[in-house]
């Protein structure tokens, strides 16, 4: 069953609506999944749904209709709002017409690495959520064991962070709030190789070094690059670059280098 709410005070709406926020989100442990893509994903995923809000022209959809019938057989609470109050909790300008409000997850790095010659890419403080998500995605499209958020990492539960893993968030595990010392161990402790991604004379390029063995990678802040600590700690390795441009997006490059080591492994 469906209920209605017609009142922006509602507290499901204000709760939605304050998780735009940061410190709103870390406080509750919730994070939105706004659009019927993503909440088919959300649906399939089998994380933990506190409620959805949607609005009439969801119901009108065949598919919308659909995911309405799934999420209400997982016995989903669900509430119908109208166009104007779904807006103000939405974080898209141009709302689908359904968001779930959801229990974010956030394991600690295991003990040691898990299976054989693990892939672990780690985000040492990227900013843009939009770069964020695309690496995730990239990270779960080659298959990596997990992805790595160091301390000062943008919070990948922000909307835009998670629209942009398209998905991807429920398919990979994503450690955050890791601290440089906790990587270094994890890495020590799984018989990783670190490697950390840098313009500097001692790099080699990407293809030149082995992914078939377990490697973890590291990707800087989009800015500043990878953290001088870290760079001391890694083997430094560079994507070659023969036309004018100065670099290239973090997100891109994360692709590059996740896709030599894909080819490496399968192919």
């Amino acid at each position: 069953m469906i209920e209605r709410i017609d009142s922006p005070a509602n507290k499901k709406v204000k709760l939605a609506a304050a998780l735009k926020q940061r410190k709103q989100r870390e406080k509750t442990g919730l994070f939105v999944a706004e659009g019927i893509r993503l909440c088919e994903m959300a649906a399939d995923a089998g994380w933990q749904i506190e409620f959805g809000l949607l609005t009439s022209q969801i119901l009108e959809q065949k598919r919308g209709a659909e995911l309405v019938e799934k999420l209400t057989g997982q016995n989903c609470p669900l509430y119908e709002v109208p166009d104007n109050i779904f807006a103000k909790a939405a974080g898209t300008e141009t709302p689908q017409g359904i968001m779930l409000v959801m229990a974010q997850k956030n394991p600690s790095l295991p003990a040691g690495a898990e299976r054989d010659k693990p892939l672990y890419v780690v985000m040492d403080g990227v900013q843009d959520p939009g770069n964020a998500g695309t690496i995730i995605r990239t990270a779960d499209a080659v298959g990596a064991d997990g992805v790595i958020l160091l301390k000062g990492t943008v919070d990948v539960y922000s909307d835009k962070a998670v629209r942009s893993t398209m998905g991807s968030i429920f398919h990979v595990p994503v450690y955050s709030g890791v601290t440089q010392d906790e990587l270094t161990d994890f890495v020590q402790e799984s018989g990783l190789q670190l490697l950390a991604t840098a313009l500097d004379e001692t790099a080699k390029p990407h293809f030149q070094q082995d992914f078939t063995q377990g490697t973890a990678v590291v990707l800087g802040n989009e800015g500043n690059g990878v953290s001088q600590e870290l760079l001391a700690a890694a083997q430094k390795t560079y994507i070659p670059m023969y036309g004018q441009a100065e670099s290239l997006n973090v997100g891109m490059s994360a692709a590059i280098v996740l896709y030599e080591a894909l080819r490496q492994r399968k192919f």
